[in-house]
């Protein structure tokens, strides 16, 4: 029987939100083993440059670079997914994808949404100092926070549900977001004040373990399922096993 979650508990309401019963369950669990090793990898490279230049926990940078990769993922993920879908129209009929695209999208808006939110509330909060509010309003900054840092980890590796479209564009969107992200720090050579090589491996770290990862995903959905990038999604249609919900998180 499924855990009962608490709406209270910010990582419960992330899970709830962010990875609804509809996003089918993975296919290969030891790919899913390395993308947790992905985030928790990107997690530590993240904090280890703000604690190294800003000599502590940079929560407000890091929630504003959280809203830069948003509006990022706003604009590439729909013209990825829309490329993808130029390519499929080739060998089959798209009006099946809508619903599953309508809900990916829902998902994306909703995040893009909590950040924007997250964010606003963290700037506006010194503006309820003396005031009875500050209390309150200080627990549901701190919720919101606790809330979208959790909604990021469900969202790094589901991709907002678009495994529900085709199982290669969750892989497919991490690669080209984490490195439109890196590229304009390497070409503009902002290293966030650390050494030429330091600098580049913590650029340059999230984007190649992404990639590395999201490539031996698609080699092993290839192998194992016989799904590609470019086959059609109604070719290999997505499972949804809502009763074998994955712990992991609860």
């Amino acid at each position: 029987m499924p855990r009962r979650r608490n709406w209270l508990k910010a990582h419960h309401a992330a899970w709830a939100v962010f990875h609804p019963a509809w996003i089918p369950e993975p296919l290969d669990p030891s790919v899913e083993g390395l993308k947790r090793i992905r985030v928790a990898a990107g997690t530590v490279a993240a904090v280890g440059v703000y604690t190294f230049v800003e000599g502590g926990f940079a929560l407000t940078e890091m929630l504003q670079n959280l809203l830069i990769a948003s509006g990022v993922l706003l604009v590439i993920a729909p013209l990825t997914v829309g490329v993808m879908l130029w390519i499929w129209r080739r060998t089959g009929s798209l009006r099946t994808l809508r619903p599953a695209l309508l809900k990916a999208l829902g998902l994306l808006l909703t995040f893009v949404g909590s950040v924007v939110a997250t964010v606003l509330l963290l700037q506006t909060s010194s503006s309820f100092s003396g005031s009875l509010l500050i209390i309150p309003m200080g627990l549901f900054t701190l919720w919101t926070v606790w809330f979208v840092g959790a909604g990021a980890l469900r969202v790094t590796g589901n991709f907002f549900g678009t495994a529900a479209v085709h199982r290669c564009l969750p892989p497919l969107l991490a690669m080209v977001t984490s490195w439109l992200m890196a590229l304009p720090d390497l070409l503009t050579g902002d290293l966030h004040g650390l050494g030429l090589k330091l600098g580049i491996v913590f650029i340059l770290g999230a984007p190649v373990t992404v990639t590395a990862i999201a490539l031996y995903e698609m080699a092993r959905l290839k192998r194992g399922h016989g799904i590609r990038l470019t086959d059609h999604p109604a070719r290999h249609p997505a499972q949804d096993p809502h009763n074998l919900r994955s712990p992991y998180g609860s």
